[in-house]
This record gives structure tokens, C-alpha cells and sequence, in this order.
């Protein structure tokens, strides 16, 4: 085996295959669940509140380079990828593009 593959491999067997079991194992055991139950509810709350909080912390504490670019711009950016995610009938790809386009065009913008 070459050298160059040695890090993909490592991707692959340390952060790839495991999530993956756990995933695989949500759709077999979530199959006979009904979607609107109080538990999947409550998955579905925990779940949105775990990235709104990972979300919150990149724009107000940011880490590396993201440092740079000033806090109006990353708050600019936040607010029209919601407002893209709003309007363009609720797609979340459309958010974060929306809002990765603002924030890069941000950055150029100041220079950082």
C-alpha cells in the first residue's frame, strides 16, 4: 500500500465506518417508529438544539482563520443563510450555501 492512501484509510476505519454502523442501526430500529411520537420529538428537539449550539459557538467564538472575519460579517451571514433556508422552501443546502457565500464574500470584502 502507498503512502498517499494511508490517511484516507485512517478516515475511512476511524471516522467513516463507525458513524456509519450507528446510522445504520437507527434506520433498522427506527423503522417501525411513528414519526410524530413524543420520542421521536424530543430526538428530533435535542437534535436541532446540538446544532444550534455548535452554529453558535463557530459565529461567536470562531475558530481559527474564521477568527479573522470580523463578528457583523459572520452574524450577516448567519442571518441570510436562514433567511435562504426560509424562503427557498425550507432547504437546508440552500441556507448553507447561502449563508458560506456571504460569509467568503465577507471576508474578501474586509480583506481578511
Amino acid at each position: 500500500m502507498s503512502f498517499a492512501m494511508e490517511p484516507y484509510l485512517a478516515l475511512l476505519l476511524i471516522g467513516f465506518l463507525p458513524s456509519e454502523a450507528w446510522r445504520w442501526l437507527g434506520i433498522v430500529l427506527g423503522r417501525g417508529l411513528d414519526e410524530n411520537s413524543e420520542i421521536i420529538l424530543w430526538v428530533r428537539a435535542v437534535a436541532t438544539a446540538l446544532i444550534a449550539g455548535v452554529v453558535a459557538r463557530i459565529v461567536l467564538i470562531p475558530p481559527g482563520a474564521l477568527a479573522g472575519v470580523p463578528l457583523s460579517v459572520r452574524l450577516v451571514a448567519l442571518g441570510g443563510g436562514f433567511l435562504a433556508f426560509l424562503f427557498i422552501r425550507r432547504s437546508a443546502f440552500a441556507g448553507v450555501l447561502a449563508g458560506e457565500a456571504l460569509l467568503i464574500a465577507g471576508a474578501l470584502a474586509f480583506g481578511t
